[in-house]
């Protein structure tokens, strides 16, 4: 099996979906299915056929998240220490055309989220990151045209 690197963090907010899947989620929708079993005609029972698409829902969840703690290659940013740019580095950057400041982390994909500045490492912008230095520019190919950026500052956190 193929390791996959995922961010302490990132790893520690796996494990707690997936706790509150098993240990809550699972149960709630156990009492919910056994409530609407009681209610008779399982054939024409929408609360029945909700709660069994909603179970389908949990247990395709759970099952997802145990893959990815299976093959979970756990990195500490702040032990990491570098010159140049690897997975987990928290990264400072300029658009250079909008002359924005932005800061993105390089994380896994289960963990990315671009609203909350978490870049997944196989994205463009984060496989053109990889490798890079302070005051190096790099030239990402998006949809809507090149975009540069220049690398202001590393840090691992």
């Amino acid at each position: 099996m193929q390791e996959t690197p995922i961010t302490k963090n990132g790893y520690e907010a796996v494990e707690a979906e997936l706790n509150q899947l098993i240990k809550v989620d699972r149960e709630e929708i156990k009492v919910a299915i056994s409530e609407a079993r009681e209610l008779g005609d399982l054939k024409e029972n929408a609360e029945y056929h909700s709660a069994k698409e909603k179970q389908a829902l949990i247990e395709g969840r759970i099952s997802q998240l145990q893959g990815v703690i299976a093959s979970a290659k756990v990195v500490d940013p702040s032990t990491m220490n570098s010159e140049k740019i690897v997975f987990g580095a928290t990264v400072t950057l300029l658009d250079v055309e909008k002359d924005e400041n932005i800061t993105i982390q390089l994380v896994g994909d289960i963990e990315s989220n671009s609203s909350k500045g978490k870049v997944s490492f196989q994205s463009p912008l984060g496989r053109a990151l990889i490798g890079k230095e302070e005051g190096d520019t790099v030239i990402v190919k998006a949809p809507k045209g090149d975009v540069e950026y220049e690398v202001e500052e590393i840090e691992f956190k």
